[in-house]
């Protein structure tokens, strides 16, 4: 049996993605199939359990740092998956990458300035805009022949008339699956630098990608005019509850202002767990990640097969990146209400609703597929027969 085909519960826990009383405030019901939250159901890679059972049979936990190690490996871990060379003494590491975007947002532009998204996208953007008082312009993505692309002729138009002050990407876009090709960021920074425009990208699920697929890096570009959410193991490695996030700033008077606000609120300040973990997750962790990826594309390709098949009606966005699918409901012609009566109720799934990303997608669900196949396979054999019962 292939290690990722298991869920192991047989352990106390207060997980997110299957507390009750999230469920019921956000779905309605109790009892569904969690596939909503972006985390894991696999356990994770035994090299960072054993360096955390080495620090809990230690015994000891004095004041303990140790970031110019973690900045290295992440550097090293990123040559070798990536060939991107990154300079170790342009990390500042934070608490978390939401941490850190909202931290880059307040220091870098002001109340009611204008800071730019391409929806639909990851709802926490939202929030992190909205509740440090500035004001969200969108540029919606568009979809060509299936595929979702940057609109470039909204965007300038945008950067023209709306004056924004920050771009915040999502690369690889979440909830979309795009990862975005070296062509299209060279443009996209073309415009932010005509414009003087910083970009903030997030490449949190920068080593969830499949095959025929290569992630770029925005600081692979040499500009220092740019910042990078290099993000964290969070995503790679399943250590959402353990791990820190981590920024990647090239030009040193923006890294030196961001620092000095970093460590005057102790953001900095890390925890042993999450340093060993970390280091432990990068120099000892790529064969699982390795088999995680196989694992996930043929999740990936079983969805395929049986949307073909058995519900062709549902457009599925086969993701280049991230384990995250993207499903548009459309065809069925349902209210916005109505699909989340056959998702919820008559499926008993919880699945994301589309309008966490944008207000315009009520017709689109996020699934969560870092789950064992089987998993995957009754969520939709449950789709199919809910729709079957409403003869659509």
């Amino acid at each position: 049996m292939n290690i990722f085909d298991t869920i192991h519960t047989n352990y106390e826990h207060h997980f997110v993605k299957s507390n009750p009383l999230f469920l019921e405030s956000m779905f309605g019901s109790k009892d569904l199939m969690p596939l909503w939250i972006a985390d894991m159901d696999f356990k994770i890679a035994e090299p960072i359990t054993n360096e955390l059972q080495r620090l809990v049979d230690r015994g000891v936990y004095a004041y303990e740092f140790n970031p110019d190690s973690v900045f290295k490996t992440i550097s090293d871990w990123n040559f070798k998956r990536h060939q991107l060379k990154l300079e170790t003494k342009a990390f500042i590491q934070v608490s978390g990458v939401l941490t850190g975007i909202a931290l880059l947002i307040r220091e870098l532009t002001k109340e009611n300035d204008n800071i730019l998204i391409q929806t639909p996208v990851y709802h926490q953007f939202h929030k992190a805009i909205e509740t440090a008082n500035r004001k969200i312009i969108s540029n919606p993505l568009k979809v060509v022949e299936g595929k979702y692309e940057m609109d470039f002729e909204d965007l300038e138009q945008k950067l023209q008339s709306e004056n924004i002050k920050l771009i915040i990407l999502c690369n690889p876009h979440n909830p979309v699956g795009r990862v975005w090709n070296r062509k299209e960021l060279q443009k996209l920074i073309s415009l932010a630098n005509t414009y003087n425009v910083t970009i903030v990208s997030d490449e949190i699920h920068a080593d969830i990608i499949y095959s025929k697929t290569a992630f770029t890096s925005i600081a692979s570009f040499n500009n220092e005019s740019h910042i990078t959410i290099l993000g964290s193991p969070a995503k790679t490695f399943g250590m959402q509850s353990i791990s820190n996030g981590y920024l990647y700033i090239p030009n040193k008077d923006v890294f030196n202002k961001i620092k000095s606000t970093v460590s005057s609120m102790y953001l900095d300040h890390g925890n042993a767990f999450s340093t060993f973990a970390t280091i432990a997750a990068y120099t000892k962790g790529e064969a699982w990640v390795n088999e995680l990826l196989v694992y996930l594309e043929n999740s990936i390709n079983w969805i395929l097969e049986f949307l073909q098949k058995e519900i062709p009606e549902i457009t599925f966005f086969v993701p280049e990146g991230t384990y995250q699918i993207w499903l548009d409901f459309g065809n069925f012609n349902l209210s916005e209400e109505a699909l989340k009566e056959l998702i919820f109720s008559e499926a008993q799934l919880a699945l994301t609703p589309g309008t966490w990303f944008s207000k315009d997608h009520s017709q689109f669900m996020r699934m969560n597929i870092a789950t064992p196949l089987s998993n995957i396979q009754e969520a939709f054999y449950r789709l199919r027969r809910a729709l079957d019962e409403k003869s659509l």
